[in-house]
This record gives C-alpha cells, sequence and structure tokens, in this order.
C-alpha cells in the first residue's frame, strides 16, 4: 500500500505562513480586549453620573465600523466599542485606537524612513504590502505625495525660525546633488552644524547654493545672525575658499577663528607623493595631526619637510599652505580636538544623503533636493554623538585662555588670541 509523505519544504512553508497568521491573529485578539478594557474602565468610572430620572449618562453603544489597522505585525481589521456620553462638553475618545487611525506610530515612521532612504513613491504597496497584509492603505503614491507637501511646509517653517541657542563651534561643508527638472541639473547643498553651550551637535542650515560661491555662503551666514545667531567661537570647513571668504566679510563674524580639515588637508597632501611614498608619508601626516603640543607639530612638520622637500615640494608647500589655521584647535580644549580637526560630522552624515540620490538617480527639484537633505540630516542629528568634555565649553564662553589644550591662568582667551 502506497504511503504519500508530504515533502519537508512544503511543510516548513506552511508552518511559516501559518506562524504569520497566528501572529496577525494574536495581535487582532489582544487589540480587541484591550479596546474593551479601556471601555469598561470609562465606564465604570463615571457610573454615577445619572441623568434627573436616574439614567446612566455614560453607557455602551455598540461598535463602530471595522476598519483595517496596519501594526508591525501586518495588517488587521477590528470593530472598535463605542461609547455613549451624553455628559455636556465630555466625549470618549480612545487613546489606544484614536479616530481614523490606520497605521500604528511604528509603521508611521517607517514610510517616511524607507522613503527618505531610496524607496520609490510607486514601489511602497508592492514592497510592504507582502508584509503587512493586503488591502494595506497608507501606501499609495498619493499618501507618499501627501507626505512631502508636509515635509516641504516643515522646512520652510524651520528655515525661518529664530535661532535663540548659544553655539561655541560650527562645521560647514557642501554637498553636491544631481536635479533632474529644470535648467541646472547640479545643486550644492550648503550645510551648517552647531555645538551648543551643552555640548549638543544640532543641525543649523540647509540651503541650496551655487556652487560653494562667496555669494551663496554669505547668504546662508547672514540668513542666521538676521534670525539671532551669535557668532561661534571657532568654524571648522575644508579649503573651500567661498565659505572663508564670506566668514572673513559677514558681519557679526568678526570674532570667529578659522580650522582647516585635516582629512581634507592629509589627502590634497598625499596626491602629490606617488603612490609607493603614500603609506608612510600618511603615517607622519597623522603623528603631526595628532601632536601633543603646537611646537611638537612644528617639528614633525619639519621632519615632514626634510623627507619630501628636494623631490616633491609641491607636497610640502601644500602642507605648509595656511599652517596658522590648521593648528587652531591647540588654542581650544584637548578634549575637543578629535571633533574639531575635521569636517567629519558634517562627511559622515552626506553618505546618507549621497546613497539615497544615488538609488533615485537625483532629486527631483531644487526644494526636494533641500527638503530631503533637510530630513535625512534631521534624522542623523538624532544619533550625533554629544561632544567630549562638554564642561570645557563653559571655560570657553567665560573667557579662559587656552594653550596645547590646557588652561592659560590670568589670561583671557582674546588675549591669547591677540597674542
Amino acid at each position: 500500500m502506497m504511503k504519500l509523505v508530504t515533502p519537508k519544504a512544503e511543510l516548513r512553508k506552511e508552518f511559516e505562513l501559518s506562524l504569520d497568521e497566528m501572529a496577525r491573529e494574536g495581535a487582532r485578539r489582544m487589540l480587541v480586549h484591550c479596546l474593551n478594557a479601556e471601555v469598561e474602565d470609562y465606564i465604570s468610572r463615571h457610573t454615577d453620573a445619572v441623568d434627573e430620572n436616574g439614567h446612566r449618562l455614560v453607557v455602551k453603544n455598540g461598535r463602530g465600523r471595522p476598519r483595517t489597522v496596519t501594526m508591525g505585525a501586518g495588517s488587521v481589521e477590528v470593530s472598535a466599542p463605542r461609547v455613549n456620553d451624553t455628559r455636556d462638553g465630555e466625549k470618549f475618545l480612545s487613546q489606544i485606537l484614536p479616530p481614523y487611525m490606520r497605521k500604528s506610530p511604528k509603521v508611521e515612521s517607517l514610510l517616511p524612513l524607507l522613503y527618505l532612504k531610496g524607496l520609490s513613491t510607486n514601489d511602497f504597496q508592492s514592497a510592504l504590502g507582502e508584509f503587512l497584509g493586503e488591502g494595506t492603505l497608507g501606501l499609495s503614491p498619493a499618501s507618499i505625495v501627501k507626505l512631502k507637501k508636509i515635509w516641504e511646509v516643515e522646512f520652510a517653517d524651520w528655515s525661518k525660525r529664530p535661532i535663540t541657542k548659544k553655539y561655541v563651534y560650527m562645521w560647514a561643508d557642501g554637498v553636491n546633488v544631481e536635479i533632474r527638472l529644470g535648467e541646472d541639473h547640479k545643486l550644492c547643498l550648503l550645510v551648517i552644524i552647531g555645538v551648543t553651550e551643552d555640548g549638543e551637535k544640532e543641525l543649523l542650515s540647509v540651503e541650496g547654493g551655487y556652487r560653494e560661491s562667496k555669494d551663496s555662503w554669505t547668504a546662508v551666514l547672514r540668513s542666521l545672525v538676521e534670525r539671532g545667531l551669535t557668532a561661534p567661537m571657532l568654524a571648522v570647513g575644508d579649503g573651500a575658499l567661498g565659505f572663508w571668504a564670506a566668514l572673513r566679510t559677514c558681519d557679526g563674524f568678526e570674532k570667529t577663528r578659522e580650522q582647516r580639515c585635516w582629512v581634507h588637508k592629509i589627502a590634497n597632501v598625499l596626491d602629490k607623493l606617488p603612490k609607493r611614498l603614500q603609506p608612510k608619508a600618511k603615517e607622519l601626516l597623522h603623528e603631526i595631526m595628532r601632536a601633543e603640543t603646537k611646537a611638537a607639530a612644528e617639528k614633525d612638520r619639519d621632519q615632514f619637510d626634510k623627507l619630501y622637500s628636494e623631490k616633491y615640494p609641491k607636497a610640502v608647500e601644500c602642507l605648509v599652505k595656511n599652517w596658522s589655521v590648521l593648528t587652531t584647535y591647540f588654542d581650544f580644549p584637548a578634549g575637543h580636538w578629535l571633533h574639531l580637526r575635521t569636517t567629519n560630522p558634517i562627511e559622515s552624515s552626506f553618505a546618507t544623503i549621497k546613497l539615497r540620490t544615488k538609488v533615485t538617480k537625483g532629486a527631483g527639484s531644487k526644494t526636494t533636493a533641500e527638503v530631503m537633505t533637510f530630513k535625512l540630516l534631521k534624522e542623523c542629528e538624532k544619533r550625533w554623538r554629544k561632544i567630549n568634555v562638554p564642561a570645557e565649553l563653559q571655560n570657553l564662553l567665560a573667557g579662559l585662555a587656552y594653550k596645547d589644550g590646557v588652561v592659560v591662568a590670568g589670561q583671557s582667551h582674546h588675549e591669547a588670541v591677540a597674542g
């Protein structure tokens, strides 16, 4: 007698499907149970509320229309119990499942994040429908377009907000993105990040400009000043001349000192050396950057000069150029040097922006590019690490001077700079 045996693969597939169904059914039952418990609690707390005939003013009133709710476990259909509350000015509103809610907060936050990471508006239904269940609402291209409109308003309001906090440091950099529509197919997004007196890193400005020109950066800086920004003590950036030219000529930034990015400097120096010499030269450059004192850095610089000036003078010239603003960080707390030597706080966040524009083959328009960059950077902001030894910031604001990362007794910061 023949016996049919179900293949193990089919049994496994059937089990996985039933497991998902069990999870959804369990979520549905738990949601119904919690909704009923919420209503029972509400009614029991108002049993004393009666009219002149002794009839209760707060009673059950059947159930509402079934609606599909999308959660992490998938989409389930539920019919919430209703309450008839006839008291003046009182109304029962569920805290678990508010009116018109069709997606849990987790799913609500997931959709914009996936869009920002590069998922197309037309792909949400096909990509998430299988996991969240058929008939899932809120995943259509129209809903994502509506979400983008909300972000545009949010970005416009943010760009005009008053600036009331005090910022001690700031990093400035630009990132180029492709634009699919319009006459200009390239846009440079100018970004500034600041450090508050509490040591928190915050996004200060995002604005589209023409390359990294002086005029574009001047417009960004003036906008910040007009909205209340008090110029920080130190600005960190790469060698882009547009930003530094704007900083020197913009009213309000006269006392802001300059610090050039070591990562960009090292890359530029190595570019002027043959590849066979670059590993050793890179080690020497890192030793200069990580020197404990300014004198030690200059000594290591002179050693680099002796090794490479004869055959590779351009590499040495590149290192020595702008040396004074390359070593400004020695006049600030040693605990902050790791943050001040590079524009890494911005560069690391730019990687996310470049990834999205690569996936989507550019932004649709200048406004879209600005809004997407703003939202992505605000997401990154949640993970930005607080600056080391934030208590030292209060010393700087109090006017204390630093030399080689240590407080100089009896001397103010401005006196040390003048000296």
